[in-house]
């Protein structure tokens, strides 16, 4: 059994990870509260993801895994991107962001409203080691939220694996097979495996 400490804050985010992990031989453990946030001062994923998975061995001196996502649209050039979490502001909620989302791709035509998600996953180590990993989700973005499960832009995220719903309109147990972020720690457990 591999142990990391988690990075992230976010307790869906959290609970996500640790359903998708079952059975991977991969222990999570939460990150201590006492333990401040870490400012994302990168400007891709994988180095945002270095960055505070990096923190947390320094903070309680044990492997650490964190992760970063960006929803990458092509008719806004790749906006959100690495800026995902804050794109209608620091503190924003997932609503403000979908809502600022929505409102930029008013007038964009359903067949050009191609995205995808990308989440990469960085396990570092005492000493300095590290490594990353990621997954990736094809999609489309609705016109208008739906679905109330999920967090983030799931409401507005139609899967190419499943174009009749958004990832809000799944159970987790559907999500998780399919998503981003259960693509990266099947790639992170691979990594695991291989070492």
């Amino acid at each position: 059994m591999t142990t990391f400490v988690l990075a992230t804050a976010n307790a869906n985010k959290a609970d996500e990870m640790r359903a998708v992990v079952r059975g991977l031989n991969i222990e999570l453990l939460a990150r201590p509260s006492t333990v401040p946030d870490v400012d994302e001062t990168e400007d891709t994923l994988e180095g945002n993801a270095l960055l505070k998975a990096r923190a947390l061995v320094e903070a309680t001196g044990h492997p650490a895994l964190a992760d970063d996502t960006g929803l990458f649209v092509d008719a806004l050039m790749g906006r959100p991107g690495v800026y995902s979490a804050r794109y209608a502001g620091v503190g924003a909620s997932d609503e403000d962001n979908v809502r600022k989302l929505l409102s930029e791709l008013d007038n964009v035509l359903d067949t050009e409203r191609r995205a995808h998600f990308r989440t990469v996953i960085c396990a570092a180590y005492a000493g300095g080691d590290f490594f990353c990993v990621e997954g990736v989700l094809e999609g489309t973005i609705a016109r208008k939220a739906r679905g109330e499960k999920g967090f983030g832009y799931d409401s507005v995220f139609i899967p190419d694996l499943d174009p009749s719903r958004t990832l809000a309109e799944m159970t987790s147990e559907e999500k998780n097979a399919i998503s981003h972020r259960a693509r990266a720690l099947r790639a992170l457990a691979d990594e695991l495996a291989a070492r």
